[in-house]
Order: C-alpha cells, then structure tokens, then sequence
C-alpha cells in the first residue's frame, strides 16, 4: 500500500505532530504522519488561543527555528493582547485569540504543501522494534509500516477516559475514540507509564448572552503579531467578555460535588496545579466569594464561546444552572459540556534531551505524552522531536537548545533532569536567565540555527541580520551622541521627568521609563523608517 520505507513517522496530529512532521519534512526527511481523524489535524481541544506568560515567548521561539505555530496564528487569530506591560520588558508576553476553524484549516493546508510529507488516517496500535531500535508501526487496521525512526505525539489519546458526573466513557476528546494498544506495547519495551488529568469547560452559544452585564475585554489597540516575518496587520478584532462567580454560584456547584468524578475518587490521574476545574476551586478557595470568567470567541463566523475559568466535570444540569447565575449567562444556552479527561504518560526522564528515548533507539515522544500541558509546550517539542528525528538520520549532530537559549531549553531541560508528577506548564518564573530570553529577542537568539538547519529561509536570516545591524548601528549612536537641555526639556517637562541642567548622552535620557525613541524624533521625521539621523539632538 506504501511506496517506500519511510524516514520518519510520526503519530498524532496535535500541535506536537503537526510541527514534528512539517519540520521533519521540510528538513528533507521522507515523512509519514499518521491520525485518527484527517479531519481533527491540529484542534484546539481547550481554549482557542495561542501564547500567554512564558508560552508567548515559546511560540516566537518556534517561529525564530523555522516553526509554524507563529505563523498559523498570525493568520488565524480575532484578537491580540500583550500581555504584563506594566512589568519589566523581559516578563511581556503576546497571547491571541484565534478562529478555532480556521486554525486548523490553515495547518493542514500547509501540511498538505509540503513536498516530502505524506498524511494517512489510522490509528497506531504498536511500536515495531528491533535490535532495541524502533523501525515502524502497526495500526488497528492491521497496517506495518517501516521507518528509520517513530515520534509518538498522542496528546490525551492514550488509555483516554472522558468523565461527567457520574458518566464515565473512553475518549480521546469528546465524541472521538481512545488509542488503544500504543500503552501495552511500551510497557512491553520496558517504559513506566502513569495517569494525568486535564478538563475543559462548556461551549455557550454566545447569542444567549447578555453582555451589557460582563465587562469587555478588547485587544491591544496596535495589535502585534507572533512571526518574525512580514504579514498583514490586524485591522479588526473580536472582544472577549469577563464575569463573575458568585456565592450562589458556588453553592449550586457543591450541590454537585457527590456526583463529582473528581470527589469521589473515579478520577485517579493528577489534573493540572495552575488550570484547576472551578469545583477545584470553590474546594480549595473557600474563602473566595467569587472567581472570574472570561467569554472567549470561537471564531470570526461562529456564535460558539468558550467559557474559560469554568472547566468542570460535573453532571451537565449541574453545570447549566450554576452558569445561569452568573451574571450575563441567565439564559446561556450550552451547546457542549464540560469534562474530564484521564490519559496515560511516561515520565520524560526516560527521554534525552533530543526527546530520543533511552529504551528504544530511534523513537522519540513529544507532547502531553511527556507530561506538559498547553499547546505551546507541545508544539515546541514536536518541533524538537521532529529535528533531532531527521538530523540523527542523516548522522549529523543532534540540537539541543541550552537553558540561557531559550524557554524551549528550560522546558526540555526541566523535563528530563526533574521530570514531572503533575501536568507542566511554561512559567517566565521557570527560566533564571528570563531576562535575557525576552519574546522580543527570539529571532536574535534562534533564527541563526534555523538557518543552518534548514528550517529558516536565508531571507528570514538576512532580514534579521539586518535589523540586528541596525540596532547595533543605533545604539552606537546614542551612546555616543549627546543631547543638550535646550533641545529636550520642553519634552521632558511634558512626561513628568526631571530637566536637565547640563548636556548627557542620548542613551542617559531614553534610560528614562517615560522616554520613547518617539519622542525624541523631529516631527517632520515620526514616519521615517530609522530614527538615527533624525533624533533632535
């Protein structure tokens, strides 16, 4: 049925295959990405957004190598937020909203243009070895397909289990199938496996509510973006909303909780510590009166919302008459519930830090797999995965990003050295050289390995070698320039800063919090495409 033997397969269609197997691809590796569903390639199973605090900065690194997540959001998201502004620079961090539709549909057009890259819908049952290496799959369709290496992506697929209240049913995702067999083959190689937990909250028809009684929240006013490269700015945006819980609300949830799957023990796996379902909690919390939700867009032509801050598993007319009671919701009409879901993990100390496996040559695991949660952490290491994939193939030197490289080495390294016991997520608090791994300086730091990988275009490179020049140019130039009283203090005056008695360097006065390189231009010159010469000294 296959033409040839294939360089690399990849399981799963998630955020961790799809980057896995485009890289991979585009690397030059013959590659086979094999999913359940060719329709559910790249779903955001939870939240339909990108970015956020630490996991910003992941997706502008993904995008520095060669990656496309930046990419596909830019073209995909209704709303752009920075983040922390009002913390130091290095703590800033992009998050987007995106069309949840369109996000996939952008990813598997991409998948689809890449020359070297294959697409086949099955669902992987085992792991083939030989010699303690990994040479290919069996599918439950009874399937053998051959490879120089395998990389398993199976986000909560594995062994899933979906529970609502006192439902409890196999599922990878609501309304699709577990993976069966992928657990017992590995266990069978010698690999340990656990448990982990994660949820996500009903799906509201957005025209049943009334947002008059929420407080909106809107993007930036100068919207940015995730890729380092050119793309159209975002000229409309779509508002998210925020409300509250309340006492009432939570008393109608506690009227619940004997049915709670996660109270009464059915739920064995660890849910994540800093995404707690809202039973979690009023559980934990008693001593708040109220906690925030926030209304997100699904899309530009979808009425469907999700509801974040609400992630629950408890019975569906539970859920639906607390909802009622927050203010906004009084007639929401559900279109999904939420839910629970249980999967099975490997602990990723038995992984390297090329995400190879130290049990089985040539097989490589990426994603929720490893015990991360949230699409960025898995996209980060798919792209990794799928890297090392290719270059230990063609036996050139594998890639590991150093701690002070960048948040997807904290991540990695984090991984393998400590491992994890409860779903991990990307904090900038997990990174001690974070000031130096602003989302601003990625390109600086990665697109030169891109580059000589394969993965970033020599006009990516040259584009940044440009800008970096300039900004050198630049800050040589306010450093040695000088500005007189006379010339700034009007200006100064203006922002609220001391005046100056005596002539300083440029730089001294830009060190200044209310200073921007703006206000120091000739107005004839605000639009001018550099500021060295035109600055008012």
């Amino acid at each position: 049925m296959f033409l040839s033997k294939y360089d690399v397969i990849v399981v799963g269609g998630g955020h961790a295959g799809c980057e896995a197997s485009s890289s991979a691809a585009k690397l030059g590796s013959k590659t086979l990405l094999i999913t359940m569903s060719l329709q559910n390639i790249a779903q955001m199973s939870c939240n339909p957004a990108m970015g956020g605090i630490a996991k910003g900065q992941i997706v502008r690194e993904i995008d520095a190598l060669g990656g496309l997540s930046g990419y596909v959001t830019d073209l995909t998201m209704i709303q752009f937020k920075m983040l922390n502004l009002s913390k130091g620079a290095a703590m800033w961090s992009p998050r987007a909203q995106s069309d949840r539709m369109m996000f996939a549909q952008l990813w598997r057009n991409l998948l689809e243009s890449i020359p070297n890259l294959d697409l086949f819908q099955d669902s992987v049952s085992e792991i083939i070895t030989e010699n303690g290496k990994a040479i290919g799959v069996k599918t439950q369709m009874g399937q053998t397909i051959y490879a120089k290496s395998v990389i398993l992506t199976n986000g909560t697929f594995l062994n899933g289990t979906i529970h609502i209240g006192e439902k409890q049913f196999s599922g990878g995702r609501m309304a699709e199938s577990s993976a069966k067999g992928i657990t017992e083959s590995l266990i069978n190689l010698g690999f340990t496996s656990g448990r982990m937990k994660t949820g996500t909250p009903p799906r509201v028809d957005g025209r049943s509510l009334d947002y008059s009684k929420m407080i909106e929240q809107p993007g930036d006013e100068n919207p940015g973006k995730f890729s380092y490269m050119p793309s159209k700015k975002l000229k409309k945006q779509r508002s998210c909303y925020m409300s509250y819980t309340s006492e009432e609300v939570h008393d109608i949830l506690k009227e619940g909780f004997e049915k709670s799957p996660m109270f009464t023990g059915r739920i064995q796996g660890i849910g994540p510590r800093y995404c707690p379902s809202i039973e979690d909690k009023i559980n934990r919390f008693a001593d708040k009166e109220r906690h925030q939700i926030f209304v997100e867009p699904e899309g530009w032509t979808t009425c469907e919302t999700y509801i974040n801050g609400f992630s629950t598993s408890l019975p569906e007319e539970t859920q639906a008459k607390a909802l009622r009671k927050i203010p906004g919701f009084a007639f929401a009409k559900i279109y999904r519930p939420g839910y629970a879901i249980e999967y099975d993990f490997f602990p990723p100390t038995q992984l390297k830090h090329t995400l190879e496996t130290k049990q089985i040559e040539n097989l490589y695991f990426a994603g929720q797999i490893n015990g991360t949660t949230g699409y960025e952490e898995a996209a980060c290491q798919g792209l990794m995965a799928g890297i090392n994939a290719h270059l230990k193939i063609n036996e050139k030197k594998p890639l590991v990003i150093a701690r002070d490289q960048g948040y997807i080495g904290v991540l990695i390294d984090d991984l393998i050295t400590k491992g994890t016991e409860e779903p991990y997520r990307m904090f900038t608090s997990r990174a001690e050289y974070r000031i130096l791994l602003r989302q601003d300086n990625a390109d600086e730091r990665l697109t030169e390995i891109g580059y000589n990988l394969g993965l970033a275009s020599q006009k990516r490179w040259e584009k940044t070698q440009q800008k970096y020049q300039k900004a050198g140019d630049f800050k040589t130039f306010i450093e040695e320039t000088s500005i007189k009283p006379e010339e700034v203090n009007h200006i100064l005056e203006e922002k609220g800063s001391a005046l100056l008695k005596q002539s300083v360097k440029s730089s001294t006065v830009l060190a200044r919090p209310q200073i921007e390189i703006e206000n120091l231009m000739k107005p004839s010159h605000k639009q001018a495409e550099s500021a060295e010469s035109h600055l008012l000294m």
